[in-house]
């Protein structure tokens, strides 16, 4: 899409992403609403959210503003043709969140449910692969560690009630196990997936230099 040269908005691509930003932002806080934020030594439910939110909106919105700086509004800070397979993916890994998260249920329809555990690598995975450069070894140990980071952070720490495994699993490979215990062995387990990941990403070039 062209501007022209003397247009106010400078960097149209800017302004369109800072402004899905702040719709983001403004669904979130729509949507954690009713959830009871607490205070920082009983934090509730609501409190990480509606702040990520709030975070996420002030980006979108100087985003935003930086479309009025200089750019060549013609050039390569231009609008261009959108492919469907980013958006498409990014949409699919956020629905994959929704519905591996908690067990969900739609008519005939039903997921059981795999928590943190499956929702986290799986999400970051597909939304990943929306870039054609991605690699899905990569994409995996990325998956893995922050899925890991998080179990710790908002599990562990901060107590915050999220979903982290399936509880068959647990009742098949942890009983008798406290629930921190499970959480900090499946973090633990996790970052070493990642760490190994990473390792072999790194070695696959040098052996592929040797033959």
């Amino acid at each position: 899409m062209a501007f022209p040269a003397h247009a106010l908005v400078r960097k149209p691509r800017n302004l369109v992403g800072g402004l899905l930003l702040v719709g983001l932002a403004a669904g979130a806080l729509r949507l954690s609403a009713q959830l009871d934020q607490g205070t920082l030594g009983a934090i509730g439910p609501g409190m990480f959210p509606r702040w990520l939110a709030f975070c996420l909106g002030l980006c979108g919105l100087a985003v935003a503003a930086s479309a009025l700086k200089e750019g060549d509004p013609s050039g390569a800070d231009g609008l261009e043709a959108i492919g469907v397979r980013g958006p498409a993916l990014v949409l699919l890994a956020i629905a994959s969140f929704a519905l591996t998260l908690r067990p969900f249920e739609l008519g005939p329809f039903s997921t059981p449910g795999g928590g943190l555990l499956v929702a986290g690598p799986l999400t970051v995975f597909l939304g990943g692969l929306a870039t054609p450069e991605a690699r899905p070894r990569e994409l995996l140990a990325i998956g893995a560690g922050l899925t890991a980071f998080s179990i710790v952070l908002f599990a562990d720490l901060l107590n915050l009630p999220i979903p982290v495994y399936p509880q068959a699993l647990a009742d098949a490979l942890f009983a008798g196990w406290s629930h921190k215990t499970v959480l900090r062995v499946l973090a633990a387990l996790l970052a070493l997936i990642a760490a190994v990941l990473v390792v072999l990403g790194e070695r696959a070039p040098t052996e592929a230099d040797r033959g």
